[in-house]
């Protein structure tokens, strides 16, 4: 009888050498970026004030294939390639004919896929001889790794905490600190950005878009010794990410499978991205039929209740103007535990590919988030973090839906991130603290009243 293998890891030598831009498959190209001043095409000289030149030359490549700095790769080697599991246990569990593979990205050592992008980030900045990056971080997971990616280039870094995950999660802000970054409240008193935001509400929570607002405000007004640095939504962001799908395109090989299905948790995009792309690149380019879902939660349901207009990609109107779909800059979520998914627009690829009909998208409520994470950490052992036990929760329906046609089905999702400093989340989840919100209709109006119009 042959030994069943649960674990497929790449050697370091299969590290891709060159990330994957979709720019130069995309049926139709994207929307341009609009100035939001002007609301004008912004050009590079638009954006050299808050990011390298290097980095503003990517954004818009359309070369299909952008060559990884060997320096960059030298440092992916602390962690990459990452394992491809197969969720044996799991499958058992819900006695389904299905075969579930999981990405593992919680192997890095800031804990999650976010040091992918954070790394070169901090490279192209050092390059240009920038002294230090400002940025935004929701649950903490992309301060974490920048902050350690400045650490590594001898770069500062200042992060703006969105004030809820601030307080949910000290321990990420510890680790934060630990690598030598500031870390600050938002919205806080030390921008106008900040100011703005506590003069209406003395007790906000926070979002993303208003941390974006402070971070982006910090790099403009430092004379040019900041840049900013952004962990999600970007095209070049999510180009650096696609490390995750294509070594996964080559563990499910050695596996001897092809997914039916691959499933990615979406706030900004660039974990769904990550392990999407390249699938999307291979349905496109040689007629592999693989089903791509993109997961947000059911409190913030950018593209499955927002519309795709023209949007600030910040709270304050500061950050160019992105056609996204989107629940209006001024949406403020719910303080739900899924930190990193707090986001009122999408990365403008996956907004394009959705309006395509090359994904899907499903919201999820956090009850039924939280149990499938219980499910897969009673099954599989590892913690998952709030964010892709979205992914998790999809993975299983579509299991139970294979179980329930009588059908092999091959499921990929991207575990982008382990779960240790989510510990109150699930206290609260075991305590029965925890309640599913929906975003009222309502609301999700009224933040679109002052989305501007294009």
């Amino acid at each position: 009888m042959s030994e069943e293998i649960n674990r497929f890891d790449l050697p370091q030598s299969e590290i891709p050498r060159s990330w994957y831009n979709i720019q130069a498959d995309l049926p139709r190209p994207l929307p341009p970026v609009l100035h939001p001043g002007t609301k004008q095409p912004v050009g590079p000289a638009d954006l050299a004030p808050l990011f390298p030149m290097a980095l503003i030359m990517q954004e818009v490549s359309q070369e299909r294939y952008i060559e990884i700095p060997e320096e960059v790769r030298e440092i992916y080697k602390l962690w990459r390639p990452t394992p491809l599991l197969r969720a044996r246990r799991l499958e058992k569990a819900l006695g389904t004919p299905a075969h579930i593979y999981y990405k593992y990205e919680g192997t890095s050592p800031s804990g999650s896929h976010k040091l992918n992008t954070a790394t070169p980030q901090a490279y192209y900045n050092k390059q240009e001889g920038v002294q230090g990056l400002t940025t935004e971080t929701g649950a903490g997971q992309w301060g974490t790794a920048l902050s350690q990616a400045c650490n590594f280039f001898g770069l500062e870094c200042k992060v703006w905490m969105v004030k809820i995950s601030y307080q949910q999660k000290p321990h990420r802000r510890t680790i934060i600190q630990l690598f030598g970054a500031e870390v600050t409240a938002s919205p806080s008193p030390l921008t106008n950005a900040g100011r703005t935001i506590l003069s209406k509400d003395p007790n906000s929570t926070g979002s993303l878009g208003i941390a974006i607002s402070e971070a982006v405000e910090a790099a403009a007004t430092s004379g040019g010794k900041y840049k900013y640095a952004l962990g999600s939504v970007l095209n070049h962001v999510l180009m650096h990410q696609t490390v995750i799908g294509q070594e996964a395109l080559k563990q499910l090989e050695i596996a001897g499978e092809y997914p039916d299905v691959v499933i990615g948790c979406a706030g900004g995009g660039s974990n769904f991205a990550g392990i999407s792309l390249p699938f999307v690149h291979k349905n496109l380019t040689e007629g592999k039929k693989t089903r791509i879902i993109a997961v947000e939660p059911a409190a913030c349901p950018s593209l499955t209740r927002g519309k795709y207009v023209y949007d600030f990609g910040d709270s304050i109107g500061m950050a160019p103007m992105v056609k996204m779909y989107t629940l209006g800059h001024t949406f403020i979520p719910a303080p739900l535990h899924a930190g990193g998914l707090r986001y009122h627009g999408m990365a403008s690829i996956v907004c394009e590919l959705y309006d395509q009909g090359l994904i899907e998208a499903q919201a999820i409520p956090q009850l039924e988030t939280f149990g499938a994470a219980a499910q897969f950490l009673r099954s599989e052992g590892i913690v998952p973090a709030p964010e892709p036990a979205h992914a998790i929760a999809v993975a299983i329906k579509e299991a139970l839906a294979a179980k329930e046609a009588g059908e092999k089905r091959v499921i990929l999702f991207n575990l982008c991130g382990h779960g240790h400093f989510d510990m109150s989340a699930y206290e609260q989840y075991l305590n029965d603290q925890l309640v599913d919100y929906e975003y009222p209709e309502k609301a999700i109006a009224e933040a679109m009243e002052a989305v501007p119009q294009v």
